[in-house]
């Protein structure tokens, strides 16, 4: 199969240009001015942009969590991420308690088998080193199963917290082996007492999921987990970063030249604290972790996507249904599952709000949601550009089409939408996975299983043809 896309305006993280791209099998294989070439398919991309398949380094699918499960497995999920321009996502494979990580892949691998639409790799998170993983194991989690990242949380106490002495253990681990230690950076022993603080007092409404969750509870860990990965010699990744508190703790630890990076989510931008007070238990749909903050926030964080002491704009796509799982919580919020769709808007908003609104450029658009996600996770150049030799993951993007985001026209299986309603100017048209158009219009044309394994490189290493593993 040859895709050959012509006269549109070919957008990377670099580069900025007209030109017609042709696909050859499954790479680019030519990028130039009027390409005399005979291809199976041509589309027209005239007055569209070109951009690299996004990646998306921050997703929860198929994933149990107290007795509740995510309502998106890996087929729903991944189609609502492909009519979103995302090609590619890291997935985490949760330890359970008690099995080792071999186990725990075996059983996110099966999750996907047979239902991949796009490509994906697995972070391993990390929460038994006791009865569980070993660190022996775990330090050939790169070689054997190509899981170059660790994830640690640092909150929910008596489920996924991790105690100092396993992150930094993981944390040594990760220095020998080049893996990425990522962190959910909350002080999970102080929202424990603040939690049943306020149950005692009767304050079981959603906004107090945000209250007892304050900003400085990030910070502090934050700035702790840096502190550590410094002592371990480890690199570190903060995962959805929320507010000022811990925005600085990275700016500083960035500014002095040690290893760390960090995301915010989409979310984080558009919704604030306040969402959490509307009435009728309405502010539960905006209950994931850290919580909304403070609408004051929400410049700091486009200050810091524009300043780079942000590196990616993640998801956190971990969906729940309002009516049947999220109504858990009525009478007490923190039995709410944490989580909110949003794996399908990441490129519109951010398009949207980030670019048409003159807060980034288009380049840096693409460098936070496909290049820098590609680096930094072992995927590129495979994956987050367009290159002769990479993947041909590829979105036509329709840059003066009009849309009104709702839950009635997404393709996640959750009921409710965190953007319902918001206007957009700009959105995919046609997707390409690996040379494949998968989303052409309001067609799906993807088959259950044909979206691959990826086997990543470590951090900021490329990632080697041999690697890619089939389905």
């Amino acid at each position: 199969m040859s895709v050959l896309i012509k006269g549109g305006r070919v957008i990377t993280a670099a580069d900025d240009y007209v030109a017609d791209v042709y696909v050859e099998g499954e790479r680019i294989s030519l990028i130039g001015e009027s390409l005399d070439v005979t291809a199976d398919r041509v589309i027209d991309a005239s007055g569209k942009y070109v951009l690299p398949g996004a990646v998306d380094p921050h997703t929860h699918l198929e994933m149990p969590w107290r007795g509740e499960t995510t309502i998106d497995d890996f087929e729903s999920g991944q189609t609502a991420a492909a009519f979103g321009g995302t090609t590619t996502h890291v997935d985490f494979c949760i330890q359970g308690k008690g099995q080792t990580f071999s186990e725990a892949l075996e059983i996110w691998h099966g999750k996907r088998e047979g239902k991949a639409v796009i490509d994906n790799g697995f972070h391993i998170a990390v929460t038994d080193l006791r009865e569980g993983g070993t660190l022996e194991e775990l330090a050939r989690l790169p070689e054997e199963h190509g899981v170059t990242s660790y994830k640690l949380f640092m909150a929910y106490k008596d489920s996924l917290m991790v105690d100092d002495e396993t992150l930094f253990r993981t944390m040594q681990v990760a220095a020998e082996t080049g893996a990425l230690v990522m962190v959910h950076a909350e002080n999970g022993d102080a929202i424990e007492v603040l939690m049943a603080e306020a149950i005692a007092a009767g304050n079981t409404a959603p906004i107090y999921h945000a209250l007892t969750r304050p900003p400085e509870t990030e910070g502090e860990a934050t700035n702790r987990a840096i502190q550590l990965a410094r002592v371990a010699g480890a690199a570190l990744y903060v995962v959805h970063v929320s507010c000022a508190e811990s925005v600085e703790p990275v700016a500083l630890a960035r500014d002095k030249g040690w290893n760390v990076w960090a995301e915010t989510c989409t979310q984080y931008f558009f919704i604030d604290q306040s969402f959490l007070d509307q009435p009728d238990f309405e502010g539960a749909k905006y209950v994931y972790t850290p919580p909304p903050r403070p609408k004051a926030n929400q410049e700091v964080l486009w200050n810091a996507v524009r300043t780079n002491v942000l590196q990616a704009i993640s998801t956190d796509h971990c969906a729940y249904l309002f009516d049947g799982q999220k109504d858990a919580g009525k009478d007490d919020f923190r039995q709410i599952p944490n989580g909110g769709p949003g794996l399908e808007n990441r490129l519109q908003m951010i398009h949207h709000f980030g670019v048409r609104e003159g807060r980034i450029s288009l380049n840096r658009m693409v460098e936070l949601l496909c290049t820098n996600p590609a680096k930094l996770f072992g995927l590129y150049p495979r994956k987050g550009t367009l290159a002769v030799g990479s993947d041909g993951d590829i979105v036509v993007f329709d840059p003066e089409k009009h849309v009104t985001i709702s839950a009635a026209t997404h393709h996640s299986r959750s009921d409710y939408n965190l953007y319902e309603g918001i206007e957009v100017q700009g959105s995919p048209e046609v997707v390409l996975l690996r040379g494949n158009v998968i989303v052409d219009g309001d067609q799906f044309l993807a088959k259950p299983g044909s979206g691959r394994f990826i086997k990543r490189a470590r951090p900021n290493e490329e990632l080697k043809p041999e690697t890619l593993a089939t389905a």
